[in-house]
């Protein structure tokens, strides 16, 4: 959006652009100033406006956050949370320092800061992408930084890996509340969940066209850590899959078509009229690799299911059950 103020006896225009450095001229007559304005703004509504770079000592850190917002995040799997996060470094005042003024510790007065309202496994999650940023910038935008600028800022310890394991009074309670979802794709959802160890995006991602019912093989074209994975599907998978199929007479398409959003709505809803507390979504992949290894599963054959390529990865998501190792020690004692 354009702006024209007088600045020392003359007319300067500035135009600012969400993404860019402001870019600003100054005119003798006020009517040259609006209409350069003007016709900036013409080119930037068409895309061919000839946008500042970063090359000035006057850019700033927001500035910076922009352009990576604007060109390294859309590359990556996890941008829409990654935009979450930049756009809460750039609302922060560390935004406003000029970026070749950043020092260890201004980043360590952020970090401080925001320990004071959220996880830190939160905060070592926006460090990270404010350090990637810093580093793109040094590196192939040409901007000065402090060289191990990121390598003075100690990391808080992240969070302890949750250990949360669905109770049977729980799954009962979610059954009930179940019966007053509108939408009865909801309980499909998070039966089918539990019964694959799938991330919700992965179930919410699946495809018909991707499923043989015949082989009991699901694919997953596009997962977390990036590689394509066939799930071996369960009886109760396969059960959830044949209800859907001759319900809603489906063979293409979305086998779950309903948004992250609406789904995470009606999750949160579930688990209040069941009355259940501090229970993620992500805590019901914990559950179904958990019951994988209680079956007798291997390790290779659970991390075929839930596509880990880290086994010490894999043994966080497992928490069995003391009361069940003990009945297996009870039968291999007989």
């Amino acid at each position: 959006m354009a702006s024209i103020r007088k600045h020392r006896g003359k007319w300067q225009a500035q135009i600012r652009r969400y993404g860019y450095p402001a870019l600003s001229k100054t005119f003798s007559v006020r009517e040259d100033a609006i209409r350069w304005a003007r016709e900036q703004d013409r080119l930037a509504d068409r895309g061919e406006w000839a946008a500042p770079t970063l090359s000035s000592p006057d850019t700033t850190l927001a500035d910076v956050l922009a352009r990576y917002e604007r060109e390294v995040t859309p590359k990556k799997r996890c941008k829409a949370s990654e935009k979450y996060h930049l756009r809460v470094l750039a609302r922060h005042a560390i935004a406003k320092l000029r970026f070749n003024y950043l020092t260890p510790a201004a980043i360590c007065r952020f970090r401080d800061d925001r320990l004071k309202s959220v996880s830190s496994s939160t905060v070592v999650r926006e460090l990270g992408i404010l350090g990637h940023a810093i580093k793109i910038a040094g590196n192939e935008w040409n901007l000065s930084v402090q060289p191990d600028l990121m390598s003075k800022v100690e990391k808080p310890e992240p969070n302890r890996p949750r250990e949360r394991r669905l109770t049977d009074e729980e799954a009962k309670a979610i059954e009930k509340a179940f019966k007053h979802c509108l939408n009865k794709l909801v309980p499909e959802v998070v039966r089918f969940a539990i019964a694959t160890g799938m991330r919700r995006s992965e179930v919410l991602s699946l495809d018909w066209q991707r499923i043989n019912l015949k082989t009991r093989i699901a694919l997953l074209p596009i997962t977390k850590n990036g590689d394509p994975r066939s799930v071996p599907l369960s009886n109760e998978a396969v059960a959830t899959l044949e209800r859907l199929s001759k319900s809603e007479k489906k063979s293409r398409g979305l086998v779950f078509p309903i948004s992250a959003n609406a789904f995470r709505m009606a999750w949160e809803r579930i688990r209040r009229r069941a009355n259940i507390k501090d229970l993620h979504f992500h805590d019901l992949r914990h559950e179904a690799i958990s019951r994988f290894f209680e079956l007798g599963l291997t390790v290779p054959e659970v991390q075929l299911i839930s596509g880990h390529k880290d086994v010490r990865m894999l043994f966080r998501y497992t928490h069995l059950k003391p009361e069940i190792v003990s009945k297996k020690l009870e039968k291999l004692a007989h």
